[in-house]
């Protein structure tokens, strides 16, 4: 099994064990579940929730955005550019429009799982808070958008869907990393060193605008994995041969990469 799809798997303990670690023993069933689950403990209730809010932000993630409009246009972005599904990917191979309906649907899956998400569970479950419930959603989401599993859990490096998912937490901060993404993409034209350079800044900004420790931790975990992802633009940009923000030729249709897995 490829290494990527291995730190999934390895997530998911951490998850379950987020799940009992936010029950708190003052949670009451909310009406609608009070007949249903009389023979459930208040603990049992509350690690169904987090992991049903875990499971379909993961599911809002996985959704290929990229490769489903680049199919569309009878291109596989996987065997063109850099082979990646994100939004630069698709501005490069497919075009402005193209690249900008990515990169709007892909932040939009954060904003949807980190902002819709804990709120429907809240109306089901009276108790938990919705930070908690936020946290879980919008580490599951750009999970679900890195490792989509209609993908064979290989998908995008998560920079929209995480945008999607700080404008939700952490406002503030987001703008200010923002900034500091468009400053050096400006000053380099190279993508993958302003969302890596905007990444490494993001938990001191956090930290800055005052925002919990919650956060702060949450915006630490989000940066290293969007560190990890750029593994390969980070090593193309050490040997100089990293692609700098332009469009390719006009694509031609093409067929799914030969695969060779076992």
């Amino acid at each position: 099994m490829a290494f990527d799809s291995c730190v999934l798997i390895a997530s998911l303990p951490s998850v379950y064990v987020l799940t009992l670690a936010v029950a708190q023993a003052n949670l009451e069933p909310a009406s609608l579940l009070d007949k249903p689950c009389q023979s459930l403990t208040v603990q049992d209730v509350v690690a169904a929730l987090f992991l049903g809010v875990a499971l379909a932000a993961y599911l809002i993630g996985s959704v290929p955005t990229g490769y489903l409009i680049g199919r569309a246009r009878g291109v596989d972005l996987r065997a063109l550019g850099s082979g990646n599904i994100g939004a630069t990917n698709a501005l490069r191979v497919l075009g402005k429009p193209a690249g900008i309906l990515v990169l709007a649907v892909d932040a939009l899956k954060g904003v949807l799982a980190a902002w819709g998400l804990p709120r429907i569970a809240t109306t089901l479950v009276s108790g938990p808070t919705i930070e908690p419930l936020t946290v879980m959603a919008g580490v599951a989401v750009i999970l679900g958008h890195n490792y989509t599993c209609w993908l064979r859990f290989k998908g995008g490096k998560g920079i929209a869907t995480s945008a999607g998912v700080l404008v939700v937490l952490v406002p503030l901060a987001f703008f200010l990393a923002l900034l500091c993404w468009g400053g050096v993409f400006l000053l380099s034209r190279y993508v993958s060193l302003a969302s890596v350079s905007s990444a490494v800044a993001l938990p001191l900004l956090v930290w800055a605008t005052r925002c919990s420790g919650t956060m702060i931790a949450f915006s630490a975990v989000l940066a290293a994995m969007a560190i990890y992802r750029h593994r390969p633009n980070l090593k193309r940009l050490r040997n100089g041969t990293e692609h700098r923000a332009t469009r390719l030729a006009t694509p031609t249709k093409t067929t799914p990469p030969t695969r060779t897995d076992p």
